[in-house]
């Protein structure tokens, strides 16, 4: 298990193949970290189950993209909403990626 710093808390997220590390903070809301170590091919086009609320806490030099658009850039404090079975995607940054991300059960 890897132990993270979070606001002085120390948590344990299990290692996974995924590019990210998860913290559920309640049934519908969690959060997600995107080290600067990433590799970028490792950041796949993809679609979730539910509806989500996306906020960026931290990160700099990343883009978030949508199918059939332009990547756009996205910095603390923007929101993106993604619908269920929607392809998305990111875009590699320079530093750590930390969003909040919340599910719409009703999706």
């Amino acid at each position: 298990m890897k132990l993270v710093t979070s606001g002085g808390a120390r948590i344990k997220w299990p290692m996974s193949n995924n590019p990210y590390a998860d913290f559920r903070v309640t049934d519908k809301k969690f959060l997600r970290e995107f080290t600067a170590t990433v590799e970028a091919d490792e950041l796949v086009w993809h679609r979730d189950k539910k509806n989500r609320t996306v906020t960026v806490l931290e990160g700099t030099g990343w883009k978030f993209q949508y199918d059939n658009k332009l990547p756009k850039e996205i910095k603390p404090g923007d929101v993106i909403t993604i619908k269920a079975c929607e392809y998305h995607r990111i875009l590699k940054g320079e530093t750590t990626l930390k969003l909040e991300i919340i599910e719409d059960e009703n999706s």
